[in-house]
Order: C-alpha cells, then structure tokens, then sequence
C-alpha cells in the first residue's frame, strides 16, 4: 500500500534544522511535534494531528523505512536523550511530552528493532508504554 509520507518531508525540511536546535538546548519553542513524532490515528482531534497522523502499523513501518524520515526520527530520538536529566516535560511541554510518549509506543511495536523506541521510553516514562496507543492497535 502507497502512503502520503511527503506530507511529513513537506512540513518537515523548512525546519528540520530548528527542531533539532530547539532540542539541542532542551526546549521546544515552536510548532513541529505532529509531523516529528507522529502518533497513531484516533488520538488527536486537531486538524493537524490528524493531517500526520499514522493510519496503523503499516503505514508506520513505511515511515522508519523512509530514507528522509526514518533517520530524521532517530536523530530527533538521539536529541531528546542528550536532554537528559530535563524530562520530557520540560523539553517538549505536557501535552507535546504525552504525544512524545504515544509516538514511540507506537514506533516501538511497529519497529523490526524496537530498541531505540524502548529506550526513550525507559528514559522519560519509566518504560511504561502509552496505553491508549496500544488499545487503538490492539496489543
């Protein structure tokens, strides 16, 4: 099946440089969260999150399989994990932090190695798993 990725390349070459900048010094400032770190779709109810949001496993898998965003969602990964010891919380904001949470969640199980995703979520949740992100895919 043939996804829309370039909708994320779209959003994401104008300002891939400042999103990395702003997570280099540990605090995001303005508006990329939906197409850096998507979610799954059926979580948000913005226009936006559901303009980039993921239709399910498949179409996530395409996402990291991507040559652009695949290891642009890595670097962007690598990023938030030199921001340590600040939580997520204080990088990305509360409600950018939950979407943070679902995002690799759901990247975690559609992976082939899940490390990276399991990782950032040992680091900034403990390893807890978003759960309506595994509800929405059924595991």
């Amino acid at each position: 099946m043939a996804f829309d990725l370039e909708r994320f390349v779209a959003a994401q070459d104008p300002l891939f440089e400042q999103v990395i900048a702003e997570l280099a010094n540990g605090a995001k400032t303005s508006h990329w969260m939906w197409f850096v770190f998507p979610q799954l779709a059926g979580l948000g109810t913005s226009a936006m999150s559901q303009r980039y949001a993921l239709s399910g496993l498949d179409e996530a898998e395409a996402y990291l399989a991507h040559p652009v965003l695949g290891p642009r969602l890595l670097m962007a990964m690598a990023m938030m994990m030199a921001a340590r010891p600040k939580s997520a919380e204080a990088i990305l904001g509360p409600v950018d932090a939950a979407k943070l949470r679902s995002s690799m969640t759901l990247f975690a199980v559609a992976a082939a190695d899940p490390e990276p995703f399991v990782g950032l979520l040992d680091a900034f949740y403990g390893g807890a798993p978003d759960p309506a992100t595994l509800k929405l895919l059924g595991a």
